[in-house]
């Protein structure tokens, strides 16, 4: 799931910070704002899921990082 959002957004990140917890919760920020909580939902995040609520926070004007 980083690794989505690295290669597609690398152009735009200018800090990352992966944190482990414990318990097995999850939580994504962007800038504070919570995204996505494994606590709150009581699920897994599906695959793309996170990629898709970053896309959407950024809104539809933050194009792709551009691939060869």
């Amino acid at each position: 799931m980083a690794d989505e959002i690295l290669t597609n957004y690398q152009h735009i990140i200018e800090q990352f910070t992966f944190i482990t917890g414990s318990g097995g919760a999850f939580e994504f920020k962007v800038d504070g704002e919570i995204l996505y909580s494994k606590k709150t939902l009581k699920r897994h995040a599906n695959p793309g899921e996170i990629l898709e609520l970053f896309k959407e926070y950024i809104g539809p004007d933050v194009e792709p990082y551009p691939r060869d």
